[in-house]
């Protein structure tokens, strides 16, 4: 029997109850068929057109159980190779990242162009007449590379539906964070990249989890209150959304401040000033009332599988993969203006190291919450089932510390990974 074939969500909507089964999390089985039928097929973030400011710019990534080379070529077009070479599958460019008018195979060193042709071959005069000219010996391309408002995406099915239809209300968030710039947004400087001993789909929770702030944060929100000499710094009432193909997002007012036009006391009266005029050209471009959404709502979305954004005290994408049942990788980046002052990227970046960095002080606390959980389905066999049926109660509000968007998620992943393990 093929794991998805096992009954993996109990949901009973009349009653209001919203169950997943365990294994969900443990199963070897599971994970292999979550690789087919959902990184394989799937449209998955790979990077921000700001890292590639210039022509030859590259960054290697790994996307989706593939290893990426993500470049701009000498004319300015945007591409995703496999970094693998078409000779004998070594690895093409081993840096992180750079700026290369070529990329040379250190095998056998074969030479390819920015825009993945074959341009050199040692010895070429032992091959057959118009070797270097067949296609199949270019850099493979990606099948499918599109862009959302310099959000770039990779997807390994030809035959997907396109990025825009994909991404669905998704698309409007993106929007949200476009528009906080005049010149454009950027990723700033640096990647962060850590592991956790825990299945992903701990981390698509968490990421979307109004629930847990109240107790597992509760030293940063003592230290807000604190700081900003306030009674009640928790966010205030917002809501979980489902935006469609399985995307959710919690939107919401707090109270803490942020490099966006959104000023509190604890950043500081020299601050203030360049807040307020950052406000001021925000209602030029948008209007007051999107101005004010722009600068004073908070969310947490994702994008399905495995994009989080978040716009909270600062902008941050994180990704996470799958390295095995019970571990994944993550990487994150902040992202900002690049109009910024560089009071203005202080904050930011304080904000985001203080809070959403691995070393911040959200961040170790849902590292050990998800590592407890994934402990603690050792016991599946007794104990088997978790439950995400906060708000589904007849008539009740969802507000963004229910549950609504986790299971918006489920639903959309066990509609993946049912669908490929039908019979042929």
């Amino acid at each position: 029997m093929n794991a998805p074939d096992k009954e993996l969500l109990k949901i009973d909507r009349e009653r209001g109850t919203f169950l997943v089964a365990r294994t969900c999390f443990t199963d070897p089985a599971i994970y292999k068929s979550e690789r087919d039928s959902i990184f394989d097929t799937c449209w998955l973030y790979v990077g921000h057109d700001s890292e590639l400011k210039k022509p030859g710019a590259f960054a290697t990534r790994a996307v989706g159980g593939r290893n990426l080379l993500f470049n701009r070529d000498a004319q300015g077009v945007v591409h995703a190779f496999f970094n693998t070479c078409p000779h004998r599958g070594s690895t093409v460019c081993r840096e992180r990242s750079g700026n290369a008018k070529n990329f040379t195979c250190s095998y056998h060193g074969w030479v390819f162009a920015a825009d993945g042709k074959l341009r050199n071959v040692p010895g070429i005069e032992a091959y057959c007449e118009g070797f270097a000219d067949e296609a199949h010996h270019n850099l493979m391309p990606v099948p499918r590379l599109e862009q959302y408002r310099d959000f770039w995406f990779v997807c390994y099915d030809r035959n997907a539906i396109s990025l825009v239809e994909y991404l669905a209300g998704a698309a409007e968030y993106l929007d949200l964070l476009a528009d906080q710039s005049e010149a454009g947004m950027e990723i700033v400087g640096g990647t962060q990249e850590y592991a956790i001993n825990a299945n992903w789909k701990l981390l698509v929770e968490n990421s979307i989890d109004g629930y847990h702030a109240a107790t597992t944060h509760s030293t940063y929100l003592d230290y807000l209150r604190n700081a900003n000499g306030a009674a009640g710094i928790m966010p205030g009432i917002g809501k979980g959304i489902d935006l469609g193909n399985g995307h959710a997002v919690i939107e919401y007012l707090a109270a803490w401040g942020r490099p966006v036009a959104n000023w509190v006391p604890s950043m500081g009266e020299e601050r203030k000033p360049e807040l307020d005029a950052v406000m001021e050209r925000l209602v030029k471009r948008h209007g007051p009332e999107r101005a004010e959404r722009i600068a004073k709502s908070n969310f947490n979305m994702l994008i399905f599988p495995n994009l989080v954004v978040l716009d909270i005290m600062s902008v941050s994408l994180r990704t996470f993969y799958p390295r095995s049942p019970d571990q994944m990788d993550v990487t994150g980046w902040a992202l900002g203006p690049s109009e910024e002052t560089p009071v203005l990227r202080a904050t930011r970046l304080d904000n985001f190291l203080e809070f959403i960095g691995p070393g911040g002080f959200a961040t170790p606390d849902d590292v050990e919450m998800l590592e407890h959980c994934q402990k603690g389905y050792a016991n599946s066999k007794e104990t088997g089932w978790n439950d995400i049926s906060k708000g589904m109660s007849p008539g009740f509000e969802i507000t963004h510390k229910d549950e609504l968007q986790m299971r918006v998620f489920w639903e959309r992943w066990h509609e993946r990974v049912s669908a490929t393990n039908q019979p042929a």
